[in-house]
């Protein structure tokens, strides 16, 4: 490197973003996950003893994925290659391939193939980096935001160690604030920034967990800002507040947070957490979540939780569904709310769900007998020959209605699927069906018939 080269990336240092700069240069460095590197753990020993193998990184954003894979390769002194898999491809790939083999065959040391976002490789762009892992060209760092046992193919998985980096905490946030506040070198110390505890209590509270988040906030907010008598710049909640007009939050309508949301939603819904339920739409909503797909989970939850122990949970969401589709965002979000409430406090009851179930699994096991002859229709006199119709009794024949005749084939006859609960309305059916079988069969206007 000539001095012209040296100069440039000095300046190039001096102009990255503030989250560039005051990333972590070693392991003592990094803020949280204790689980994974505090002293004497297991990943911590292998980094240091340079027997790290393949990793794939799961954590959200700003915990940390790209900063640990770069110290790995400075700790381990290997040579780091990165690429994106958002925009690299197979050319790229081989290019790595290359450089590493002729790094390899020179001595020059093994190299770090760090793939950002791997979980956007295609199949045969992760199985074209498989071999390359076998025999030990290179190893790899993944990082991902997916779970990767849906995401990375199995025989890549098989062939890394799987390391989830969790949020950081409030107090990581904090040390990091700290970090940047009094470092003159590569954060915002000779601004003198200060930062009172409200103000620092929601920069902490916008960035849920995420590094970066935090510090482009931060760098943003202190931009301009003008420094007192004493020479000190006080960064206050309004002036914070003008920096962020509107938090941004975390959430990927095809990932993991998606699918977490909503679990929340619906367990919230049968728990009859009315509180939990009106957050969990709300994140997902104010998230950017398609509304008439939270109607449908809504409905979803209208049949599966509550039935029949409260029969106007369906229509009641059905109507939801149509309110949002007529009247669509913002307008229409209280009448997902309404609904989200309504289902939370209405009795429970999964009965309907568990018979459909058992039916469906009769269905896939047992044989798949004729209609009884009695319960068809005799159409023509060829069928009534063959004994259609024949036998069957016409229930308004009947006092109350209640004829004793076999409606299952023969094979399931005695099969009970449906057994409602004592919650809600279904007390009053579990009470019918007791008072159905109690009662015997009697023509109608028989004595003591009703």
């Amino acid at each position: 490197m000539d001095l012209f080269d040296y100069a440039s990336r000095q300046q190039q240092e001096r102009d990255a973003p503030l989250a560039a700069r005051m990333r972590p240069r070693t392991l003592d460095e990094i803020a949280g996950q204790g689980h994974l590197l505090a002293p004497g753990r297991a990943l911590r020993r292998a980094i240091e003893a340079d027997r790290v193998g393949s990793l794939i990184l799961w954590g959200p954003p700003g915990s940390g994925k790209t900063t640990l894979a770069r110290i790995v390769a400075a700790t381990t002194h290997a040579h780091f290659a990165s690429v994106s898999a958002v925009s690299a491809g197979v050319a790229d790939l081989r290019k790595v391939v290359k450089e590493a083999q002729e790094r390899r065959r020179l001595g020059g040391g093994r190299t770090i193939l760090f793939i950002d976002e791997i979980h956007r490789f295609s199949k045969s762009q992760q199985d074209a980096i498989l071999p390359y892992v076998e025999d030990g060209t290179f190893s790899l760092i993944g990082a991902t935001t997916e779970n990767p046992s849906f995401e990375v193919n199995s025989a890549l998985l098989s062939r890394t160690r799987v390391v989830q980096l969790l949020p950081l905490t409030d107090a990581d946030l904090d040390v990091l604030l700290d970090r940047a506040l009094r470092d003159r070198e590569r954060g915002l110390g000779a601004q003198q920034i200060v930062l009172p505890p409200e103000a620092r209590a929601h920069l902490i509270a916008l960035s849920s967990g995420d590094a970066r988040v935090l510090f482009n906030t931060l760098e943003i907010a202190s931009g301009g800002l003008a420094p007192g008598p004493d020479g000190q710049a006080v960064l206050d909640l309004p002036a914070l507040e003008d920096a962020v007009q509107r938090r941004a939050l975390q959430y990927d309508k095809a990932g993991d947070q998606h699918y977490d949301l909503i679990s929340a939603l619906h367990k919230s819904v049968r728990d009859s957490d009315a509180d939990g339920a009106l957050y969990w739409l709300g994140r997902m909503i104010e998230a950017g979540e398609d509304p008439l797909y939270l109607a449908r989970r809504l409905v979803r939850m209208a049949v599966e939780d509550i039935g029949l122990a409260d029969p106007q949970a369906l229509p009641l969401a059905m109507a939801a569904q149509q309110a949002i589709h007529f009247l669509g965002v913002p307008e229409g979000t209280l009448a997902l709310a309404e609904c989200a409430v309504y289902l939370t406090l209405a009795p429970k009851s999964n009965a309907l769900y568990t018979a459909y179930g058992q039916v469906q699994g009769d269905i896939a096991t047992t044989r798949s007998d004729p209609v009884p002859l009695h319960l068809r229709n005799a159409v023509t006199g060829l069928m009534a020959g063959f004994g259609y119709g024949q036998g069957y009794k016409y229930a308004h024949d009947y006092a109350n209605a209640v004829v004793d005749q076999a409606h299952l084939p023969a094979s399931l006859q005695g099969r009970v699927y449906y057994t409602p609960t004592d919650r809600g309305y279904e007390q009053e059916l579990r009470a019918r069906m007791a008072a159905r079988r109690a009662q015997p069969e009697r023509p109608a206007g028989e004595p003591g018939a009703e």
